[in-house]
């Protein structure tokens, strides 16, 4: 019996033991990849959380002069008044709109062509062919913008030509509102969604080809083999894209619409980000449009809870 004692406290102390060690033996051991991942960690750090701070203007008359220590205090008031501006409602509708198309048109665009792209057999077209489709990704939206603006052109462009060549008449299209946010959504899907199957492609990579080869003797088609093997075993990644694609539902891209947008279009194209760049960078309200920030950051944060909630009620593991 003493033995059997004995050795029951020896079995317990040894996992004790190699866990005290463990954390600094394991960083040891990869130190070369805990380098690799430090200054990607320094700039979550400086870019993402030092500027937390930012957020207590809100709550503030902020003075660049007085700074965030001599500033008065004012409570709730800018979120208030945020609440209670005309524009506050076009800006929410304007964003939340975009960002829904862009959505509904840009998240499947990615998976249906990484779809396509894992049945092509020549490799040698594949590759060219994802080259084409990822090069849109690393142009900014810069050089984007000058291509459409001369393709849209009413004057020089092709697709006015075209019209012109069948008796119609010219169309603004950038300064058309009925026009702009087509134009918005198909020009970000064209630039974004090569760079979006690399990891569909690589999770499909990971799918057990003798699911496809029982499928086949059991007579699936091609249809069928995608519908019962390759989206449910892609699932778990479609899940965790969409929940972060929500965290920024009420982020539609500064960049893009800064480039392309005009006075004409306000109504249909201004969002919160361009909003707070004319409000808060040339005219100097801070305090109000930190509040606009704090509450795109708020609803992103709660969309992404309540989704992952429901992925984990759906069978899925989400993202915690």
């Amino acid at each position: 019996m003493s033995d059997n004692r004995a050795l029951s406290a020896e079995i317990r102390v040894i996992p004790t033991e190699r866990r005290e060690g463990g954390t600094l033996k394991h960083f040891r051991r990869y130190w070369d990849l805990y380098l690799i991942l430090l200054p990607g960690l320094l700039h979550l750090i400086l870019f993402r959380y030092v500027p937390l701070w930012g957020i207590l203007i809100a709550f503030q008359d902020y003075s660049p002069f007085a700074g965030m220590k001599g500033s008065d205090w004012v409570g709730l008031k800018h979120f208030n008044a945020m609440f209670h501006d005309a524009e506050f409602a076009k800006l929410l509708k304007n964003t939340f709109l975009i960002s829904i198309y862009k959505i509904v048109w840009g998240f499947p665009g990615p998976i249906l062509l990484a779809l396509m792209l894992n049945e092509v057999r020549r490799t040698l077209f594949k590759r060219w062919f994802q080259t084409l489709v990822y090069l849109p990704h690393f142009l900014s939206w810069i050089i984007i913008g000058g291509i459409l603006f001369n393709l849209l052109s009413p004057s020089t462009g092709v697709i006015n030509d075209v019209l012109k060549a069948f008796g119609m008449e010219p169309i603004l299209f950038l300064a058309s509102p009925e026009w702009f946010r087509t134009i918005l959504v198909a020009s970000d899907l064209w630039k974004e969604i090569g760079w979006g199957t690399i990891i569909y492609l690589a999770a499909l990579s990971s799918v057990d080809p003798q699911l496809y080869e029982a499928a086949i003797m059991d007579g699936a088609n091609k249809w069928k083999q995608t519908i019962y093997i390759t989206l449910p075993s892609i699932m778990g990644t479609i899940v965790i894209l969409f929940l972060l694609r929500l965290g920024n539902i009420l982020e539609v891209g500064f960049e893009q619409i800064f480039v392309l947008y005009n006075p004409l279009v306000y109504d249909v194209a201004d969002v919160f980000e361009t909003y707070i760049y004319r409000e808060g960078i040339t005219r100097g309200n801070f305090s109000y449009t930190t509040a606009i920030g704090l509450f795109q950051n708020v609803v992103g944060l709660l969309l992404v809870v309540l989704a992952n909630q429901a992925s984990k009620k759906a069978g899925q593991d989400g993202i915690w």
